[in-house]
Order: C-alpha cells, then sequence, then structure tokens
C-alpha cells in the first residue's frame, strides 16, 4: 500500500508563490507517474501537474503552464509543486496522486493512490 502526504500548503497573497511536497512511503516513488490535482469550492476535482517516473516528461494545464513547476527526487521519495505568481482562482485543495508508470503518457492521467490534501489560499 502506498500513502502519500502533502505539505506546504497556506495562505499567500496575490503574486506570491508557494512549494508543495508531497512524501511517498510504502513503495518506492520511482515505480509511480506522479501527479497533482486541486478541487476548489463547489467545483469538481482538476489535473494540474504531473510528472514520468524519471522525471523527463511533464504535464501541465493550460491555467498553470508558465507558473507552476512539477518536479520529483525519487532518491527522497519526493514529490513537488512550486507555485508562482499565484492567483485567486488557484485557491484549492491540492492533492498529490500516484498512477502506473504509464499513466502520464495517457489522454488523463489515472491516479492508483491519493493524499489527504491541503489548503491554499490565494488572496487578493
Amino acid at each position: 500500500q502506498v500513502q502519500l502526504v502533502e505539505s506546504g500548503g497556506g495562505l499567500v497573497q496575490a503574486g506570491g508563490s508557494l512549494r508543495l511536497s508531497c512524501a511517498i512511503s510504502g513503495r518506492a516513488a520511482s515505480l509511480y507517474s506522479m501527479g497533482w490535482f486541486r478541487q476548489a469550492p463547489g467545483k469538481e476535482r482538476e489535473f494540474v501537474a504531473a510528472m514520468s517516473v524519471g522525471g523527463a516528461t511533464t504535464k501541465y494545464t493550460d491555467s498553470v503552464k508558465g507558473r507552476f513547476t512539477i518536479s520529483r527526487d525519487n532518491a527522497k521519495n519526493l514529490v513537488y509543486l512550486q507555485m508562482n505568481s499565484l492567483k485567486p482562482e488557484d485557491t484549492a485543495v491540492y492533492y498529490c496522486a500516484a498512477g502506473p508508470s504509464s499513466a502520464i503518457y495517457n489522454i488523463r492521467f489515472t491516479a492508483q493512490y491519493w493524499g489527504q490534501g491541503t489548503q491554499v489560499t490565494v488572496s487578493s
């Protein structure tokens, strides 16, 4: 069983930055494509970013391209989401997700495991 624990959320002003971390335990992070999703109040959970096992391939939703960067450290079983130039519309609960190694190459990233989420609030 894989456990994912997010951290790093908080309250930030528009234009500010946050870095989310996701700690993976139970199995090696290098077995999984890793992703970040978010869910705003009253909205469905949406894909934000994903990275392949080795880090060579990344995907982002259009609204965060150029502002968010996903990265990973397989030796430490950690995945990060660096969020810059934050906007109030980025306010959401952010979830870390692990999927099969092929997940990032599919049209839709299908997660096998989810974290409990961390709140990000961006004030205007």
